[in-house]
C-alpha cells in the first residue's frame, strides 16, 4: 500500500512539474525571482521531449509501481500515459505543445515588458531630479 500511495504521489509531482513547465511563467508575474526556477524547469521539459531522456519520475513511479506489484509507464512515459490519448486525443499532440510553448513564451514576454518598463519608472525620476 505505501509503495502505490508513493506512486501515486510521484505521479501528482509529476503532473505538478508539467503544469508548471506550461504556466509557470505566469507565477513569474507575482513573484519575478522565480523565473530562474521556470527557466530550469522549461529547459528541462523541451529537453527531455527534444532529446528524448527519461525524466527521474518517471523512473521513481515505476519503481514505486513495479515495488506495488502494478505494471510501469509505457516507454512514452507519464505524459504519453496520462495525458495524451486522455485529456488530449493523440492527434493534438503537436497542438498542446506548440500552445505551451505559446505560454512560455507570453508569460516571459509580459514579465520582460513589465520589468522593463517598471525599470524605466523608477530610473527616470532620479535622471531628472540632478
Amino acid at each position: 500500500m505505501a509503495y502505490r500511495l508513493l506512486a501515486d504521489a510521484t505521479a501528482f509531482a509529476h503532473l505538478l512539474f508539467v503544469l508548471y513547465v506550461a504556466f509557470g511563467g505566469f507565477l513569474t508575474w507575482r513573484w519575478p525571482r522565480t523565473i530562474v526556477t521556470h527557466v530550469l524547469a522549461v529547459v528541462w521539459g523541451a529537453a527531455s521531449v527534444i532529446i528524448g531522456f527519461d525524466c527521474p519520475l518517471t523512473s521513481a513511479e515505476n519503481w514505486a509501481r513495479t515495488r506495488a506489484g502494478e505494471s510501469g509507464l509505457p516507454p512514452g512515459g507519464f505524459i504519453e500515459h496520462y495525458l495524451t490519448g486522455v485529456i488530449y486525443p493523440e492527434s493534438a499532440l503537436g497542438s498542446v505543445r506548440a500552445a505551451v510553448v505559446v505560454c512560455v513564451v507570453v508569460s516571459w514576454t509580459v514579465l520582460w515588458t513589465r520589468h522593463r518598463h517598471s525599470r524605466v519608472r523608477t530610473v527616470a525620476p532620479r535622471l531628472t531630479r540632478q
